[in-house]
């Protein structure tokens, strides 16, 4: 257990990363009730009612997906000097260093 305290980690999430992600699933959201609406007006609920559920239920697994491995991709873990960690403030190890996301290559 003593060599966990040699790592850190540092999460770069920011709502700008899923920002994107979630206008596409408002888009397809809309799309899907708007075909509700099309079916609803077609003096057919069941097929309405349907559409909107079966839509839901295969893209959340997807949103569910894009949201989980952004995060894990902005998870980082660095190795700590224990000699240098020990000259450190308590205030500076609290503070996450703030740098723009880079793309990984």
């Amino acid at each position: 257990m003593s060599n966990i305290s040699r790592y850190r980690l540092v999460c770069t999430l920011s709502f700008g990363d899923i920002y994107g992600q979630i206008i596409v699933w408002l888009i397809v959201i809309f799309i899907s009730l708007a075909a509700a609406l099309a079916l609803m007006g077609a003096s057919k609920p069941i097929y309405a009612l349907s559409v909107v559920g079966l839509i839901l239920v295969l893209t959340l697994p997807f949103l569910l997906f894009a949201f989980v491995t952004t995060l894990l991709n902005h998870i980082e873990i660095t190795s700590v000097d224990p000699a240098a960690s020990r000259n450190l403030t308590p205030t500076s190890t609290n503070a996450p260093s703030q740098r723009p996301a880079q793309a990984a290559g």
